[in-house]
């Protein structure tokens, strides 16, 4: 790219790079400058659950979560077509295994929260667990089968929405680069939140570091439902694999080492699936994810420095949030437009 970009986005994790797609796609001149790599932060992880919460006790989280779910295929078919790289999406749902007949009841009645709030476009239903290899044991017979739950491949989404943005004449610069003038938007993970804290003079947020692992079961598990149990989430790929994960410690000596709490991870898995019983492990991973002090996504103009944008905090939810993101945070950078959703903005973390 030749010249001033209109807008420079720091980071090029989930966040970084699904801003930078939608205001390239909106013509805007784009420069993505990352300090390391692409995805070299929690955006390049394993797990890529696209989960909701659970329909009921509505706020505006749930709600945003919500709309970013079910815009997130024509998102990123709109990414894999202009890029020409798969980023491993699809909408496959979830089984959630059921304890007790308590638990049926709660479930039953969540039935009825999504049926008014999930406005026709996906269901959570209460169905009788099988002994398919797959699905995990329940102990009240049953479990809840969701249909809005989609999986990603973190890396392979953040290649395509990279291969994206260099096919439309955006650029990205990895291993830093000089200071820009102009529009700039923030997007520079939990290091981010550190800077955010020192600059406001509060704590806004931090580290919380994760575990996770890859593994190859012999069944082909390509088409089959994510499995979440026991806070566990255990997620089939497109290549076949499947992710499992994660651990939440708010407190560790390394962010990118793994333990025996991954192994314990991996045991769990094993338990819970008699498809991962004998699966050979792929690879283990650990990394930093940004966590605010509310724990919702931060989003919105810098305090104090006119002209910068902070869009931070993904947590647990970055990739299933990020299509939603990406248009709130264009508005608002290209346009002027806030919406941003109330307990979303940066001075709510203060």
């Amino acid at each position: 790219m030749a010249g001033q970009a209109d807008v420079t986005v720091h980071g090029a994790g989930i966040f970084g790079l699904a801003t930078a797609w939608e205001c390239t796609r909106r013509g805007a001149q784009v420069r993505v400058i990352e300090a390391a790599r692409i995805g070299a932060g929690s955006s390049g992880g394993l797990v890529g659950a696209l989960a909701p919460h659970v329909p009921e006790q509505w706020n505006p989280k749930k709600a945003f979560q919500l709309e970013a779910l079910l815009m997130a295929e024509r998102f990123w078919a709109e990414v894999a077509a202009a890029g020409g790289c798969d980023p491993g999406y699809a909408r496959t749902g979830r089984l959630q295994p059921l304890a007790d007949a308590a638990a049926v009841d709660l479930a039953r009645a969540r039935a009825k929260g999504a049926e008014a709030l999930w406005q026709g476009r996906a269901e959570w239903r209460v169905i009788p667990a099988e002994a398919d290899g797959w699905s995990p044991a329940a102990g009240s017979g049953f479990v809840v089968q969701d249909t809005l739950t989609a999986r990603m491949a973190p890396r392979r989404a953040a290649a395509a929405l990279a291969a994206a943005i260099r096919a439309r004449g955006g650029e990205i610069v990895e291993g830093g680069g000089a200071e820009p003038e102009g529009l700039q938007v923030w997007a520079t993970g939990a290091a981010g939140l550190a800077a955010l804290s020192a600059d406001l003079g509060r704590n806004v947020g931090g580290a919380v570091k994760g575990q996770s692992a890859l593994l190859r079961p012999a069944l082909d598990v390509r088409a089959l439902p994510q499995i979440f149990a026991e806070s566990l989430h255990i997620v089939p790929h497109a290549d076949g694999s499947v992710a499992i994960g994660s651990t939440s410690e708010r407190e560790f000596d390394a962010a990118d080492s793994v333990d025996a709490q991954l192994e314990a991870l991996i045991a769990k898995a094993r338990a819970l699936c008699a498809a991962l019983a004998e699966a050979p492990v792929l690879e283990r991973w650990a990394g930093a994810r940004p966590r605010t002090r509310t724990r919702a996504p931060m989003l919105g103009e810098w305090p104090g420095r006119p002209g910068h944008f902070v869009a931070n905090g993904g947590f647990k939810i970055g990739f299933g949030i990020a299509p939603k993101v990406a248009e709130v945070m264009a508005d608002l950078v290209l346009e002027g437009r806030d919406g941003v959703p109330d307990g979303f903005r940066v001075e709510d973390s203060l």
